[in-house]
């Protein structure tokens, strides 16, 4: 079987990236800018699901009626 792999390559921004920490760094600085990234893009998350509940009209009568439901006993039944 022949696989196939899809690569991009780096975009300038990665690049510059990659070049800005081309150096000894602290543990605790990668920790920091870890935890920078993860906040950042957390956000950047929370802002999308924000807009698609706001575009589809999602109300917590919604998300109640979700927690209701036995999602994985209805995913257990899809492979039968």
């Amino acid at each position: 079987m022949k696989t196939t792999h899809h690569t991009t390559g780096l975009n300038a921004i990665q690049i510059g990236l990659l070049r800005m920490f081309d150096r000894q760094i602290p543990d605790e600085d990668v920790l920091e800018i870890k935890r920078i990234i993860v906040k950042h893009l957390g956000k950047k998350l929370f802002e999308e699901v924000d807009k698609v509940v706001q575009e589809k009209g999602i109300s917590a009568s919604d998300y109640e009626e979700l927690e209701s439901k036995d999602l994985r006993s209805d995913l257990g039944h899809a492979h039968e």
